[in-house]
């Protein structure tokens, strides 16, 4: 293998500072007045109004239980998501069973529907269970998930090989002890990057708490959806929001990031 050369490291480079431009430069104008924000040319060096930005944000609208309320949400989501899906991936993927395939073609056709068109009999659902404006019609709707399923059952085909599971069933191995000693350490590295994106796009998710959920209750882009909704569009306080709101999703990528390439960096020596 050649080692990398210098253009290699420029295009690493650019890559890496056009991804963090936008955080940066949000990070930047949240430290602003709106004044600052709209002279020309644009000031590029932080201001002082950060800490007075937050402050403004958490006492207009309720920025803080939109943080809990998000992390509680993404948070159940994920470990539900991954969990399921690992259990249901490795069940698809090595063993045998009757309506397997007839099964995965069924947990794939769902992947086609688009979510739009479930809004209106899935809220139906939820006022019948007397579910609406409370949060968990936001987290059990999308506690499994197609994609990660699908995602997991690919990842394992040629992560597990067949050959290891059968010594663990020589040696006296039940099905949950091979999950548990087996399937779980080789799916470390899927599942992490599966728990990374269900992380973020239910962080993200905007569209169906904006609808089952009430004003005083949101989730965070709910909560800077109306940070800018009003008649004087504030470009500071929403930028500020923006940036907090940001800060948890960063957490969780440096987290699972780097457990992500440690693993693949292991199974690359090994």
């Amino acid at each position: 293998m050649r080692p990398a050369g210098r253009w290699s490291y420029a295009a690493l480079f650019a890559v890496v500072l056009g991804s963090a431009f936008p955080l940066c430069w949000s990070f930047l104008l949240a430290s602003q007045d709106n004044e600052a924000i709209g002279s020309v040319p644009p000031t590029l060096t932080p201001g002082g109004n950060l800490l007075q930005n937050a402050t403004r944000v958490f006492g207009q609208v309720e920025f803080a239980k939109a943080i809990v309320n998000s992390l509680v949400v993404a948070g159940s989501i994920t470990v539900s998501v991954v969990v399921s899906s690992t259990l249901a991936g490795f069940a698809f993927a090595k063993l045998r069973f009757r309506g397997r395939q007839a099964l995965m073609i069924m947990v794939i056709a769902t992947m086609l529907i688009p979510v739009q068109l479930g809004v209106i009999p899935l809220y139906i659902l939820m006022a019948e269970l007397g579910w609406t404006g409370r949060i968990q019609s936001v987290i059990v709707p999308f506690l499994v998930s197609a994609f990660g399923v699908f995602f997991m059952r690919q990842y394992l085909v040629r992560a597990v090989p067949d050959e290891l599971l059968e010594a663990a069933r020589i040696d006296g191995c039940s099905t949950t002890g091979m999950v548990r000693h087996v399937v779980v350490p080789a799916a470390r590295p899927a599942a992490a990057v599966l728990g990374l994106f269900t992380f973020v796009q239910a962080w993200n998710d905007f569209l169906w708490p904006l609808v089952v959920l009430t004003p005083e209750d949101p989730t965070v882009p709910v909560a800077l959806s109306a940070l800018a909704s009003g008649y004087y569009e504030d470009y500071a306080l929403v930028l500020t929001g923006t940036v907090i709101g940001t800060v948890p999703m960063l957490v969780v990528f440096a987290l699972l990031g780097r457990h992500i390439i440690g693993e693949f960096m292991r199974g690359g020596v090994n």
